[in-house]
């Protein structure tokens, strides 16, 4: 249901209440999700949308995720603020800020211009100045800054990409959307060990696609 300006704050507390009734338990996450204005990385025509339970486009064919699902991945990361994290895909910008106030640093790749234009507006917005960006091939990861303690990947890649893993250091913890379409398409959580990967399968997931090289816009 839409909501006005005034009710934006009302909206907010009942999806954490919804959350809470969903099984996020980390305390640390629901308040990193309480402190970020969602209504800030939605386009406009959808702002009184901003505190639903679902995912929302921001243009170029992505989308903001579903409240439930960002909490779920950065509940899975288990954080701290020791932490060097690398997000590949930035969107709008809204895991990212809610990343930055649960680790030390983020580093976050888009592909799209724009978006990362966009998103980095926000992040001057709201003062998240432990935050690192890059417009590029997601796929490639970030070798100069490997490597991370945590990456998380919020597009669905058709396997676990050796490249991705080969970033992770030995201990740390990827979790991403693995399939090759809609249908299909679980959320992984992988652990890099001295010998092959641990892999849990946290559940069924709906993500836009991890694509290659980057688009003329």
């Amino acid at each position: 249901m839409a909501v006005s300006d005034a009710a934006l704050p009302e909206a907010r507390m009942k999806l954490i209440m919804e959350l809470r009734r969903a099984h996020i338990s980390d305390i640390e996450v629901l308040k990193a999700i309480e402190r970020t204005p969602r209504e800030l990385f939605v386009p406009a025509a959808f702002k009184e949308h901003a505190y639903e339970n679902a995912a929302l486009p921001i243009g170029k064919d992505q989308t903001i995720s579903q409240p439930e699902v960002v909490a779920l991945m950065t509940q899975a990361l288990d954080l701290n603020d020791r932490i060097k994290i690398l997000e590949i895909g930035t969107g709008s910008g809204y895991q990212t800020v809610i990343l930055s106030y649960l680790c030390r640093r983020v580093y976050t790749i888009e592909r799209h211009r724009p978006l990362l234009d966009e998103a980095e507006a926000r992040f001057t917005r709201l003062r998240r100045h432990n935050v690192t960006t890059r417009c590029g091939d997601g796929g490639l990861g970030w070798p100069e800054q490997a490597p991370f303690e945590r990456i998380l990947v919020t597009a669905a890649a058709h396997d676990i990409p050796p490249i991705l893993l080969d970033q992770l250091a030995v201990g740390g913890m990827m979790i991403l959307p693995v399939g090759d379409d809609y249908a299909e398409q679980n959320l992984l959580k992988v652990t890099r060990t001295e010998g092959a990967p641990q892999i849990e399968n946290l559940g069924s997931v709906k993500f836009v696609p991890l694509v290659a090289g980057q688009p003329d816009d």
